[in-house]
């Protein structure tokens, strides 16, 4: 295994250890110095998961959670569930099963007050929603936004962290503000496939050098992830598993302790009150 003399986590990576690579991208990771890992839950229709209720949801999260107990097996560190639900599902459930967009939004909304009870109960950290990043209709995107605040209120019942999957923007301080509203600090709001630059949440930056660069010599808090898909028809989809551990390494070489240390020990601690030094057994 290479150790870099830090704790290292990617912030968001999805296994499917049935379908996709599941462990054996776990070991990839670790053994090219990756040490932690936040795994979000895949999109329910890609599990073959087709929800009718919030209780149909749980099906998608134990699956998650039983994949982070093995990774957790394997890392140095340990891993641990994002749950939630993909905006993406709002589409899937308009689109293609005739749902109105009232009820795509209360039956998405369910689906997070199950992930909640998760989190509220022990194995999950934070939830995770969002809404398209894509085009949508008004009403579709009313009803996304009507879920997307639902999740933070959630997170603020819960106190726990929200991760969202949005369009891509650098400023999402209506969102920060709509977090603060509901009594969850902005801070602990995080934006999935970020870039180095974002106004309001905290940023989960895409481990490209460019946006690392950016994030790293902004100083403010950030986080690194892959958003490894672990799709066989996808391989290394979105970045390969072993990509924040190298992009870690290439840090120190710049110089960029500081940042290393701020995206891997600070922030999940900030953020998710995540001690990535404790739960480190080496």
């Amino acid at each position: 295994m290479d150790d870099l003399g830090t704790p290292v986590l990617d912030d968001h990576m999805h296994l499917d250890p049935e379908n996709g690579r599941g462990i054996e991208a776990v070991k990839d990771f670790a053994r090219s110095g990756g040490t932690h890992l936040l795994v979000v839950n895949k999109p329910s229709w890609l599990l073959g998961v087709e929800v009718e209720s919030g209780e149909d949801f749980r099906e998608v999260f134990d699956a998650t959670v039983d994949a982070v107990e093995r990774a957790s097996e394997i890392l140095d560190g340990r891993a641990w569930p994002v749950l939630g639900v993909h905006p993406g599902l709002i589409s899937k459930l308009v689109d293609d099963r005739g749902y109105d967009p009232a009820e795509a939004r209360d039956l998405m909304r369910a689906g997070l007050a199950e992930a909640a009870e998760y989190v509220a109960d022990g194995p999950g950290v934070a939830l995770k929603t969002g809404r398209p990043h894509y085009d949508v209709s008004e009403a579709v995107w009313d009803a996304s936004n009507a879920v997307l605040r639902r999740g933070l209120e959630l997170g603020a019942e819960t106190g726990c962290a929200v991760q969202l999957h949005t369009e891509a923007s650098e400023d999402l301080t209506e969102v920060a503000e709509w977090a603060e509203d509901a009594g969850l600090p902005a801070e602990r709001v995080v934006k999935h496939y970020a870039g180095g630059r974002l106004a309001g949440p905290t940023p989960s930056v895409m481990s490209e050098k460019d946006r690392l660069e950016v994030a790293a010599e902004a100083g403010e808090p950030f986080l690194m992830e892959t958003d490894f898909v672990d799709d066989p028809d996808r391989p290394g989809a979105v970045m390969g598993p072993k990509t924040v551990p190298r992009r870690v390494r290439w840090m120190q070489e710049e110089g960029y302790d500081d940042a290393v240390r701020n995206a891997h020990v600070e922030t999940p601690e900030r953020v998710y009150g995540l001690s990535t030094e404790a739960t480190l057994s080496r």
